[in-house]
This record gives C-alpha cells, structure tokens and sequence, in this order.
C-alpha cells in the first residue's frame, strides 16, 4: 500500500490485522526490507497477537518509499510530521501504539512531544545519540556525505561492510547489513539532515507519561547506552532493557508482543 504526502513524496507501507493500531518505522539507512534481513527484531510474535492492526512502513527517502535531495527533509522533525499524516490516512481510533527503532525511536519521541495523546504506549529500540553525545555523531554523518559526494556510494558500503560490529550484535545472520535501503542520490542529503538532528530537548519528556518500553544494547557507539538510560529515567512510565548478547536480542519480538498485551 501507498500513501502520498503533501509535499508529494510517498511512503510505502504493510498494514496487516484490525482492532487497535501499532505502528513501526525502522533506523536509517534501513528500510522493512532490509531490516528484515538483518534479524534485529521478529515481528512474528506481534503479528499473531489477537485483535491488533500491525502497519510498518518505509520512511520517506528508503526503500520503496520516495524522497527528495533536500537535507530539511531528512531532520528528525520532518519524519515526526510524516508519522502524524500518515496516521490521519490510516483512520481507526486514538491513540495509537507506536514503536520506533533508531531513527524511527527518535521519531515516536518527536511526534508524541508534538501530539500530546497521540499515542498510548511507546516502544523504543536502539535509542540513537542524543544531547551530549549527539555532536561527534553529528560529525560523522556530515564526513560520510563529503565521502559520497566526493568518492560516490561505493565508498560508504565499503566503510559500512569494514565497521567494527558491538559484540551484542555480532551473532545476528544479517549485521552488519550488506546493504542500505536508501538510494544513492540521497544519502548526502540524508546524512545532512541526520547530523542537524537531535531528540527533543530533556525538558519536554516527563510529560509522557504512557507506558514505555525501551530495548537497548549494552555496547553500541552509535545507539549509546547512555541515551537509553536518560530516556527511562525522564519518561515517568518507562522499562528498560539492555541486551548483552544477540541471544537476547533475539528476544525482543517476544518482548515487544507481550508489552503489547499487557
């Protein structure tokens, strides 16, 4: 299925079951595809659960989803907006359930900020940098669009094969992942709209108060433990998770499906 946006791009999305609404939207430079691929999260156990509307969806610029080469639209803020319109599509009651992973946590955070009682609860995976620790990432994203740019896509999966992979996730099928879910052309706006990205300000998160479920990995530079543990400690309802190895990684669907039914 597809959704076109006001601004004309469009998102691509599965929208599987009935009854109450759960949302999904993975990392950067991912897309459901490719997610799939890697085994962060099976989804098996969330779609067999009674009476839920499961939809994920690919974010604008990734994967069967549309983009444009423009940095602004690739700010966390923007991807929060797309969320919020294309739950007007979708319909059914509010609030809705929204899960996030990455770039797609940092999302749900944005849209719930912006939309009191969007949601009624919240899943967060793998929160990304954020605050204090968002500058160096910042930085990084802005040197792998001069890379792009100069040395073309090539460069950046050659890089991305030869990173160094967290011990907690070096037991999974499809990490790193042999491929991005974003086309070429893109990546240096992506990149750049990535590093002027940060998750709201602190100040602005005690006031959601709907149970949370945060699933973390203990040793991720690029999905920091320090970001997962300031998030349970701001949201007022908030479980956190660390996973230490790929084995418990492997459990988060079951834990997703069982926060979900409780």
């Amino acid at each position: 299925m597809d959704f076109t946006l006001g601004d004309g791009v469009r998102l691509d999305y599965d929208d599987l079951g009935s009854g109450p609404l759960a949302v999904y939207t993975h990392g950067a430079l991912l897309s459901r595809q490719v997610e799939d691929k890697m085994g962060l999260v099976g989804w098996e156990a969330v779609e067999r659960l009674p009476r839920g509307r499961f939809v994920r969806y690919d974010a604008r610029g990734h994967g069967a989803s549309t983009g444009r080469p423009e940095p602004d639209s690739y700010r966390f803020q923007q991807f929060a907006a797309d969320l919020v319109e294309l739950l007007g599509h979708l319909g059914g009651e509010r609030p809705v359930t929204g899960m996030g992973s990455s770039l797609g946590c940092a999302t749900m955070l944005h849209a719930a900020v912006a939309q009191p009682g969007l949601f009624d609860r919240l899943v967060l995976l793998i929160p990304p940098t954020a605050w204090e620790t968002r500058p160096a990432q910042a930085a990084n994203y802005r040197k792998l669009a001069d890379l792009v740019t100069a040395s073309g896509p090539e460069a950046f999966t050659t890089a991305l094969a030869t990173a160094p992979v967290p011990p907690s996730l070096s037991g999974l099928p499809g990490y790193p992942p042999r491929e991005v879910g974003v086309p070429a052309e893109l990546l240096p706006a992506l990149f750049h709209g990535l590093a002027d990205s940060d998750l709201p300000d602190r100040a602005l998160l005690p006031a959601l108060t709907q149970p949370t479920l945060i699933l973390a990995l203990a040793d991720d530079p690029s999905h920091p433990r320090s970001t997962a543990e300031q998030l349970a400690e701001l949201l007022p309802n908030a479980r956190l998770h660390i996973s230490n190895d790929s084995a418990d990684v492997r459990t988060w669907g079951d834990r997703v499906a069982r926060f979900l039914s409780s």
